[in-house]
């Protein structure tokens, strides 16, 4: 449905100036199916230009309602319909104003019939309204009132709708897939938020608790993908959209930080839609393990993980764990039998193929070939090793410090590099302690090669000191 809707004013600035008349004709795509159309006291004196042009006085309007006694049926109006107006930015700001006055976020899809009409009929001397009506021959009565204007627009609409649909299909899609702010949000907490910031951001209900968390590279653009009007979502989505009063937000700089923190903050808080899409995704987590087999080999096998359990590396999906295991085994020489990828009895395929040495059928020494397969542990684990990572930090300035000790995610913090880079000692002195659990083990099982690794010998360091 399409709300195709005039307005009077009595200047041309929304902060300031106010309505006069509304008409709002419902327009199912074909024809026109309801008309609305009521003049407005704006509480104010009407300038005698403004009167001139359209021809409503001050005496017109002196017993005509009010916005606010209207306001709940052009909601009612509108509320399942897209905004068509004429320069419509100029309609749908006042419209909003006049309900941002009432204390009400109005928002809505919008289509501009003049930015519609120089795509559609190009090249015409003029697009504004009553020029346009000229060239296209659409009759224009009542010119400057708000009704006569919303019938000129809504045949006009028609003419596009009829063009677009010869010239291009999917214009609709195209037109309609526009941002719209939550209704219970202040269009101002958006604009205060800075593009390109790294971080993790905090949706917030009306009584002020956090009711989703989420992290992305660029917070505002991550946003506003959440408040992009799609024809089809979740009932889920669309029910966080309508319940976000505020949004507050925590920059990392770097994306590791970020993951680590936002993953953190939802076990802490438990915001009730991370929750909700925990249980609806419900994905295993997989690991890489390794033990000895009876013959004596180190052998590795993908299994699902399980609360405590102590994996090699992690991954998403079974998929993406056999892709890791795979370029362990052709960069170390494993065996594809010692790494529960050949089940059929006899050599490995890769062994016919000379790249295994024949731990499949107990050829190569299990000394030799566990040599190999410890070093592809150590290269895929962090599980005995201490170390930092270094990343991006907040500003310039700075850098984020994540801390692993003997395998145990210990927790991340920042340096300050105005003073020259900072020894070992200083960056873990940075640290803000955080929980280790399995989640945290996997973001950084996939993530830890973004970042420069500095190793580091724990215990001799203790012993020293």
């Amino acid at each position: 449905m399409f709300a195709v809707i005039d307005i009077e004013t009595t200047g041309g600035r929304p902060e300031r100036d106010k309505i006069t008349e509304i008409a709002i004709l419902l327009h199912d795509g074909e024809k026109v199916v309801q008309r609305y159309c009521k003049l407005i006291n704006p509480r104010c004196k009407i300038p005698y230009q403004i009167t001139q042009l359209t021809g409503i006085s001050d005496d017109m309007v002196r017993e005509a309602p009010y916005f606010y006694e209207l306001a709940k049926e052009i909601i009612e109006l509108t509320k399942d319909a897209i905004f068509v107006a004429h320069n419509v930015r100029f309609d749908y700001g006042f419209v909003k104003a006049a309900f941002a006055d009432l204390g009400y976020n109005y928002q809505r899809k919008t289509l501009c019939t003049v930015r519609l009409s120089r795509t559609t009929f190009k090249g015409l001397p003029s697009y504004s309204l009553g020029r346009l009506c000229d060239s296209l021959g659409i009759k224009l009565s009542n010119r400057h009132r708000a009704l006569g204007d919303a019938e000129a627009t809504a045949i006009l609409l028609g003419k596009i709708f009829e063009q677009k649909q010869i010239d291009e299909p999917d214009w609709m899609n195209k037109e309609t897939k526009k941002t719209s702010i939550p209704p219970l949000l202040q269009e101002s907490v958006l604009n205060n938020i800075s593009e390109g910031i790294t971080g993790v951001y905090y949706f917030h209900d009306q009584l002020g608790n956090v009711i989703y968390i989420g992290k992305a590279i660029d917070i505002k653009k991550r946003i506003l993908q959440h408040f992009a009007l799609t024809a089809k979502g979740s009932r889920s989505s669309i029910q966080l959209k309508s319940e976000i009063a505020d949004i507050s937000y925590e920059p990392t700089g770097s994306e590791l930080v970020a993951l680590l923190l936002e993953s953190d903050e939802i076990k802490r808080i438990k915001p009730l839609y991370n929750i909700m899409q925990k249980r609806s995704r419900a994905i295993p987590y997989y690991g890489i393990f390794s033990q000895y087999d009876s013959f004596g080999y180190v052998t590795l096998n993908i299994e699902k993980l399980k609360e405590g359990s102590e994996p090699i590396s992690t991954a998403d999906n079974i998929a993406s764990a056999r892709e890791q295991l795979y370029k362990m085994i052709e960069r170390y020489n494993l065996c594809l039998t010692k790494c529960n990828l050949h089940q059929l009895g006899g050599p490995c395929f890769d062994y016919q193929l000379h790249k295994c040495k024949g731990a499949c059928i107990s050829k190569e020494d299990a000394n030799n070939y566990n040599e190999r397969a410890f070093e592809a542990i150590r290269k895929y684990s962090f599980q005995s090793e201490s170390f930092l990572l270094i990343g991006k930090g907040r500003h310039i300035q700075e850098k984020a410090v994540v801390c692993i000790e003997r395998g145990q995610y210990k927790g991340f913090g920042y340096i300050d590099l105005s003073f020259g880079e900072p020894d070992i000692d200083a960056m873990r002195e940075a640290i803000k302690k955080y929980p280790h659990n399995r989640d945290i083990q996997q973001i950084l099982c996939t993530n830890m090669g973004k970042h420069q690794k500095v190793v580091y010998e724990l215990e001799k360091r203790e012993t020293q000191g």
